[in-house]
């Protein structure tokens, strides 16, 4: 399976817990972080750009469910309001590297050193592993960046 995929039957994915997104609710990429953020419970400390998003969804260790799969509905208005599609391609290169990424997290979790508060304090630091997947519904639009993407 592609990290990216489109697909109207995401049911079909039953062995992945299925966060069902709207994607009129994601025509900018502002729209997309406040979503995003909303849906899946992101810390307070997000920062809605990509930067932030990157940190935060190459973490995920408040979900407790293992294989997630992200699906967009209503995918023709995925970012429909971002006037240049690089920032789109983009959103969408780091979503895929970031599934492929959580497939060679080492099974065991990878462990961060962090400082725990002010006094400098230093914790181990677990993100459980992870398999993330992001389906689209079916739309010419995401068809398009997809295959502008993967050939």
């Amino acid at each position: 399976m592609n990290n990216l995929f489109i697909t109207d039957s995401p049911k079909q994915f039953d062995d992945f817990s299925l966060i069902e997104i709207d994607a009129k609710r994601c025509k900018t990429l502002r729209d997309f972080y406040e979503t995003l953020a909303e849906v899946l419970h992101f810390p307070d400390y997000f920062g809605f750009n990509l930067d932030s998003f990157d940190e935060i969804i190459n973490d995920l260790s408040w979900i407790e469910d293992e294989r997630i799969l992200l699906y967009f509905k209503n995918s023709s208005d995925f970012l429909l309001n971002e006037r240049n599609d690089q920032k789109v391609i983009t959103l969408l290169e780091l979503l895929d590297a970031t599934c492929e990424d959580w497939k060679f997290m080492d099974e065991d979790a990878e462990k961060e050193t962090i400082n725990a508060d002010s006094e400098e304090e230093e914790e181990d630091y677990f993100i459980p592993k992870k398999e993330l997947a992001i389906g689209f519904s079916e739309s010419e639009r995401m068809e398009d960046f997809l295959a502008d993407l993967f050939g």
